[in-house]
């Protein structure tokens, strides 16, 4: 089939869903990516085939066992769809394939509030008001404000853990031991990775970094830390304690990839990011998918 003929020449930016507006991950494991005559397809361990429709994805979570050819990765960026690839826990999050953007709008409004001491801190506090409605935050610096912010958060494991009565020795995690945490880890540890995941794609399809934050630094994607704090309580950790106690202390990376992806579409996460990067920036706009 002739090259014109394929999807990557048909798609145009015009003509693609907003972030907002697409469904926020497929997650695929053992098997292989193609593109036929105007899609790609999915051809998975037992050779069924299935046709995907990514220009309604926001992202393909590729997973162990999983390779794509070339045309499949360029028709996937010609549709806006950032690849992935992560682990078998549960959506690991390893490494990611962007979309280049059309514009740079966004991405100046976001360097010049960085880069300005007065205007990051505020941008910083209009994040620790959404998650902290009460608490006075007026006048205080980032390293104030950082400080409070772990003060909340144990007392919300806490909260969680005896609100699902599960034991809570506290977070912990060490890289390459997945499996030496207790389950509410793990759960928290997987949930967290695919929040990642879906950020990052996020918001390189709005135009802005993942590597320009304004609470989190020193870290590879502090701007992706920053805005999965906003999300985290609900997708994350009342997850995590919920489904510890659902799991009778043996995890189930099934059952939480279900679970997880059942509340970020309950959540209507992409619709809610977009608007929030908008009113977290200070009120610019947000341009979605289409530059």
């Amino acid at each position: 089939m002739a090259t014109g003929q394929r999807l990557f020449v048909k798609v145009t930016r015009d003509s693609l869903p907003q972030v907002k507006d697409k469904y926020p991950f497929l997650y695929l494991e053992r098997g292989r990516l193609e593109i036929d005559d105007s899609s790609i397809k999915w051809i998975d361990s037992t050779n069924n085939v299935v046709p995907l429709p990514v220009a309604t994805l926001n992202a393909l979570l590729l997973g162990p066992g999983t390779s794509i050819t070339h045309d499949a990765v360029k028709t996937a960026a010609a549709a806006n769809c950032s690849v992935c690839w992560v682990g078998e826990d549960s959506l690991l999050f390893y490494a990611a394939g962007f979309l280049p953007t059309a514009d740079t709008r966004n991405l100046k409004q976001q360097i010049e509030l960085a880069a300005d001491p007065e205007k990051s801190v505020e941008v910083a506090r209009r994040m620790f008001a959404r998650r902290f409605p009460n608490a006075d935050l007026d006048g205080k610096s980032l390293k104030e404000m950082m400080g409070m912010e772990g003060h909340r958060v144990r007392a919300l494991y806490q909260a969680k853990a005896e609100e699902y009565q599960v034991g809570w020795k506290g977070r912990k995690f060490v890289p390459g031991k997945f499996e030496t945490s207790d389950v509410t880890n793990q759960v928290l540890t997987a949930s967290n990775a695919a929040l990642y995941g879906i950020l990052c794609s996020a918001v390189h399809s709005m135009g802005y970094s993942p590597h320009i934050g304004f609470i989190h630094s020193g870290s590879p994607l502090p701007f992706i830390y920053d805005l999965a704090d906003l999300y985290k309580e609900r997708l994350c950790i009342d997850l995590a304690f919920a489904l510890t106690r659902d799991m009778a202390g043996r995890y189930n990376k099934h059952k939480v990839s279900a679970a997880f992806r059942e509340r970020v579409i309950e959540m209507d996460l992409l619709a809610k990011l977009s608007a929030d990067v908008t009113d977290m920036l200070g009120g610019g706009r947000a341009r979605g998918s289409r530059k």
